[in-house]
């Protein structure tokens, strides 16, 4: 048995934050259906490509859902009494005005436990400003120690977002078992980002320099023109780093301010007298951190990776075979799983409906006004 199987989630998120974090509930064990709304016009309203799809929305069903009539809420309403997660990240305010919100649904179920994710959270200042993951990150603090390099959507939507949701999620289901009540759950962006920079705030600005371009913890180019990352903040790595280099002069200057320029540049020249491949050889035997720079492409094809279960071959009906990323959290006695492939839009709306105790009369009549799809 999987750790949250019996557990069934309605995820009315529309974007990749969203779809991840019922992604990791979903491999978990959870039944996780999506509730599609009509297609918002503009790309962003647009489902991705099947291939793109399988990394977020596999192991889920969906169910085709006009919230904006009166006859979808009440199928929604259904849905409700026999779930335990409702999962939401639109703009404050707008579940409200569906008719869907914590405080409406909870009259239907009082054991549900609904979590809103949002870039600025459902109260304060910023609660209706607009963001996306550059903006959270860079008011999170984090933005300005990667030098202007927007992260993608890595630290912001998933890390800030999705991974706190999840958390929040979990730790209210425990509550719920525990005492029969469910809660809402408010999750902003950008309070998971300052958290995720919880460790650095007590540290000062010179602090916070040591990391960036000192050559004990940066990146180097090799003979073949790849790149390796040494991050030898210890004393006794640093060690080990300039003994492999044949530098043994430099171990004293790990800290040196005004050497710092210098033991660059001939670090700089010494590994690129050698291949990243040659280098990983020499400094994985004598103790150092060290890693290659890889592409995504390299990433997959790597041994260790690949063992770790975490590039996966998953057959699709329409596309055959697919490379994806495996669950990254592992068990001894219910492992996580991918056990279904990423549905069409409304693909299960007519399976789930008939559950739900409507009969195909009634399925052809909700669909005859729009209400399903």
């Amino acid at each position: 048995m999987m750790s949250l199987e019996g557990i069934k989630v309605l995820d009315l998120s529309q974007y990749v934050l969203g779809h991840y974090c019922t992604m990791i509930l979903g491999e978990l064990g959870a039944e996780i259906i999506k509730v599609e709304q009509p297609p918002r016009p503009g790309l962003m309203g647009k489902r991705t490509s099947f291939e793109r799809e399988f990394l977020v929305n596999r192991n889920k069903k969906s169910i085709g859902l006009n919230l904006k009539k009166d006859e979808g809420r009440e199928v929604f309403y259904r849905l409700t009494r026999k779930a335990d997660v409702i999962f939401e990240g639109f703009r404050p305010g707008v579940v409200k005005r569906l008719g869907v919100d914590y405080e409406t649904v909870r009259k239907v179920n009082p054991r549900i436990v609904y979590c809103s994710l949002s870039g600025y959270g459902q109260y304060g200042p910023y609660r209706d400003l607009v963001g996306h993951d550059i903006n959270y990150v860079a008011m999170g603090g984090i933005l300005s120690l990667l030098e202007g390099m927007p992260p993608l959507n890595l630290v912001g939507d998933l890390a800030g977002g999705s991974l706190f949701s999840v958390i929040g999620i979990l730790a209210a289901l425990l509550g719920c078992e525990r005492t029969g009540v469910g809660q809402y759950i408010d999750v902003a962006i950008l309070d998971g980002v300052i958290s995720l920079a919880s460790w650095l705030t007590r540290m000062s600005e010179e602090e916070l320099m040591e990391y960036k371009g000192t050559p004990y913890y940066n990146m180097y180019k090799t003979k073949d023109n790849k790149y390796i990352s040494i991050g030898c903040i210890e004393p006794h790595f640093w060690e080990n780093l300039c003994r492999a280099l044949n530098r043994d002069d430099l171990i004293s200057h790990q800290h040196d301010e005004n050497k710092r320029t210098e033991i660059f540049s001939i670090f700089q020249e010494i590994f690129r007298t050698k291949s990243r491949d040659e280098w990983l050889e020499l400094l994985r035997q004598r103790d150092v951190c060290v890693a290659p720079v890889y592409t995504l492409e390299e990433m997959f094809s790597d041994a260790h990776v690949i063992r770790r279960g975490m590039v996966m071959d998953v057959e699709h009906p329409a596309l055959g075979s697919v490379k994806q990323i495996g669950p990254a959290i592992k068990f001894s006695n219910a492992p996580a799983q991918i056990w279904r492939s990423p549905p069409k839009p409304g693909e299960h709306t007519d399976e789930i409906l008939t559950e739900l105790g409507y009969t195909g009369d009634e399925v052809s009549q909700l669909r005859q006004i729009g209400a399903v799809s």
